[in-house]
């Protein structure tokens, strides 16, 4: 097994995608809305990655967040609600808004299973600072460190509870952002002292089975590399600093806040700390070159992804998805 996880290019596998996937044995794959269209052809391909993958409980990720980040949509899949949903309801009712966020993740993760996804990237650690770009925006659990890992918790929980996997993200924070770094690197200038605003939900959730880096610059930490290329910020921050020792994943290698090829961009996030290198355009020429520049998965990121996956091996609580969103709904409303 490679550390890897890649993406596909279309809705169904093409016998070059199957002979490279066969050979490389990457760790995961990754979904986007490209290869996404009705209930029966994602459940066929996801059948057919774990046949290729040769293991029942291979990581298939996406990001189904709600709002603005959803990769199944309606009409074919309902819609879910964003972040800040919560994080209002919470100004009123913090428990209610606890409830909801964990009825919502719950039938999130009902939702992906029986398509046959069993990680979703989600939650949102990341502080909405005030000035910062819209990237993070309606997509946080708040500004109050507090109230996101409060939140965040209830997240993790209830995609468990519905059979899915938690990927905390994007650690050590981007709230502070104030660019996209699908476009271009941003660069964090806050000090080390403030910084620990950020922190402190990851801190608080560094349990949480995954975890993705933000391919953002702190300058306190490391003026000269982004986090998931840093080994000062990985070592000494998330790893050290916040204390999280489970599964650890870059975030997508080929957003253009990095340079270089993509052979030097995964062996980068590895030789800085990441267990797994995660690309996502399903483009054969780069992903062929992400696999030049990794080996096998070291062992211990293999037990740290062996773990990961035992969490749900139980499967599903036995909750219907229309009483798990007829109760968020019931939550919500009372934030008007």
């Amino acid at each position: 097994m490679t550390p890897l996880i890649l993406g596909l290019a279309g809705m169904a596998l093409t016998d070059e995608e199957r002979g490279f996937f066969g050979e490389v044995d990457p760790a995961g794959f990754i979904l986007f809305k490209r290869n996404i269209s009705d209930r029966a052809q994602v459940k066929a391909l996801t059948d057919e990655i774990r046949s290729i993958a040769g293991r029942t409980d291979v990581p298939i990720l996406i990001d189904q967040e709600g709002g603005r980040v959803a990769r199944m949509q309606p009409p074919e899949w309902p819609a879910f609600p964003a972040g800040r949903a919560f994080d209002a309801l919470y100004d009123i009712a913090p428990m209610s808004a606890i409830e909801a966020a964990r009825a919502n993740a719950q039938a999130l993760a009902l939702m992906l299973r029986e398509a046959g996804v069993n990680v979703d990237c989600l939650p949102l650690l990341d502080v909405r600072q005030p000035g910062a770009h819209d990237i993070i925006g309606d997509r946080a659990l708040g500004t109050e460190p507090l109230r996101v890992a409060a939140l965040g918790r209830a997240v993790i929980e209830g995609l468990k509870a519905g059979g899915a996997v938690g990927v905390v993200k994007h650690m050590p924070g981007h709230g502070r952002a104030l660019s996209d770094s699908h476009i271009e690197l941003p660069v964090v200038e806050a000090s080390a002292d403030e910084l620990e605003t950020d922190l402190a939900p990851f801190m608080t959730l560094n349990r949480a089975p995954m975890a993705m880096t933000a391919h953002v610059v702190y300058t306190a930490w490391d003026e000269d590399q982004c986090a998931s290329l840093s080994a000062k910020v990985i070592g000494d921050i998330i790893r050290g600093r916040i204390g999280y020792d489970n599964l650890l994943m870059s975030d997508d290698l080929g957003m253009q806040a990095l340079k270089g090829s993509f052979t030097d961009r995964a062996a980068g996030v590895i030789a800085a700390g990441c267990d797994i290198a995660l690309h996502c355009s399903g483009d054969m020429d780069e992903m062929q070159a992400c696999a030049k520049g990794v080996t096998t998965i070291s062992p211990r990121a293999r037990e740290r992804l062996d773990a990961a996956m035992a969490t749900i091996a139980g499967g599903a609580n036995d909750v219907s998805f229309a009483d798990l969103v007829a109760k968020r709904d019931t939550l919500l409303a009372l934030g008007g």
